[in-house]
């Protein structure tokens, strides 16, 4: 599905040193936790984690106890004002949340997931990549796909987000709702918003949370749901899309139309929840992901010098082109795309010469749910190689709208926000 011949511009030589490219690129860019107390630690029952996450995650599927704290939270005085709050604002009984924070634990093992390693781990595009762009995932992906196909071309078909890019997003976060979590949300969402660990953006991890915690609270009790008996990740994530509770508030739908939201048993919700998340965040239809970068010295010279880490596209591609790159994109308009905003998506490998490729504003849009590029790559990719395996096996089957370019297909390519909890780069 992918060509790989290069495409040269006019006047330009496909031969630029890299020296010469290094030196015209760079010009462009010129312009732990709070006092604990001495309640003793208790293991909660046996924890599958449901999905690794964006600091040091354990192995996908990994069996481990739970270390808590029971009652860590009775006559805590952040969490009664926190309940004045919520009962001054939301007119919530207040006996009933101090009983329900009564039973709340403190998880010593969500705070150990969340808190950043302190030796800084190598990031490994090809070791990330191989996790997800697995034969598991992609069966798994086809079955999803078979069995959803008329609500996934539905929510292509409203929303504009193509049936590939949805399926590679669910498989990614849950493999299509296999691994969903077995924290208790009211557990990781209260340890987090008042015992965040000792990290430099603390105060802005604790206010997200408290602001999820809230947000649960409200939804539960607006959808009738024990708030106690809601299991997600570790940091909260609930069901098959992994969404946290301010995302199920502002962009969860019920897509199965029986007035009830379901992110956990219904895969139409999931669906229509996810299309509906990256087109509120500016999914551009019938837009490309990515585009190929020229493998000569020279346009890998200006990818190097203009990966910035930014994921928000801000190069004209024309500016990028009269420094030296060069795309291995044939099918590309060069006159009509000149002023597309890209970013350049940097995937290093120890071992290996970092893969470069430009990012558009729908691999932005990626990143709004999960901020690493190995993770938007990642996605992309895994819904391409379904998105092959159904066409290979299911000649004719409905698509939806096309995404576009790029080379997710063959695997040659390049993977917390408020709401996927898959891990980043690592």
């Amino acid at each position: 599905m992918t060509l790989k011949t290069a495409l040269s511009t006019s006047g330009r030589s496909r031969h630029t040193t890299l020296a010469l490219a290094l030196c015209v690129a760079a010009s462009l860019c010129a312009g732990a936790a709070r006092a604990q107390t001495s309640a003793p630690k208790m293991r909660q029952k046996p924890l599958t984690l449901a999905q690794a996450q964006p600091q040091t995650p354990p192995q996908q599927g990994q069996t481990f106890e739970e270390e808590i704290v029971p009652q860590r939270y009775a006559n805590n005085p952040d969490v009664a004002a926190f309940i004045n709050d919520m009962v001054a604002r939301y007119d919530f009984d207040p006996t009933a949340l101090q009983a329900l924070f009564a039973s709340a634990n403190y998880s010593a093992t969500a705070v150990k997931l969340v808190t950043p390693s302190p030796v800084p781990g190598v990031k490994n595009w090809r070791v990330y990549q191989s996790r997800f762009l697995d034969p598991v995932r992609i069966n798994a992906g086809v079955r999803f796909w078979r069995a959803n196909q008329a609500t996934l071309q539905r929510a292509a078909d409203e929303f504009g987000v193509p049936p590939e890019v949805i399926v590679g997003i669910i498989g990614v976060e849950t493999i299509y709702g296999r691994y969903m979590g077995n924290f208790r949300v009211l557990d990781a969402l209260t340890t987090l918003a008042f015992d965040y660990p000792n990290t430099p953006n603390r105060a802005d991890r604790m206010a997200t949370f408290r602001k999820n915690l809230e947000d649960y609270l409200v939804w539960t009790r607006d959808a009738q749901i024990d708030p106690s008996s809601v299991l997600g990740s570790y940091t909260g994530a609930i069901g098959i899309p992994q969404f946290l509770p301010s995302s199920i508030v502002q962009y969860a739908v019920d897509y199965e139309g029986n007035n009830h939201i379901d992110l956990r048993a219904s895969p139409a919700d999931a669906i229509g929840s996810v299309a509906n998340y990256l087109k509120q965040n500016g999914w551009e239809t019938g837009r490309p992901v990515v585009w190929n970068i020229a493998s000569d010295p020279g346009s890998q010279g200006i990818a190097q010098a203009a990966a910035d880490g930014k994921p928000e596209p801000r190069w004209p591609l024309s500016q990028l082109l009269r420094s030296g790159l060069v795309l291995d994109q044939p099918d590309v308009d060069i006159a009509a795309e000149a002023g597309t905003p890209i970013t350049v998506i940097d995937l290093p490998t120890p071992g290996r010469a970092t893969e470069y490729k430009l990012g558009l504003k729908n691999f932005y849009v990626l990143t709004r749910y999960n901020r690493s590029f190995f993770y938007a790559l990642a996605v992309y990719q895994l819904g391409m190689r379904v998105k092959a395996q159904m066409l290979a096996t299911q000649p004719g089957v409905g698509v939806g709208p096309s995404n576009g370019n790029g080379n997710g297909v063959n695997g040659n390519g390049n993977g917390m926000n408020g709401s996927g909890t898959a891990p980043a780069e690592q």
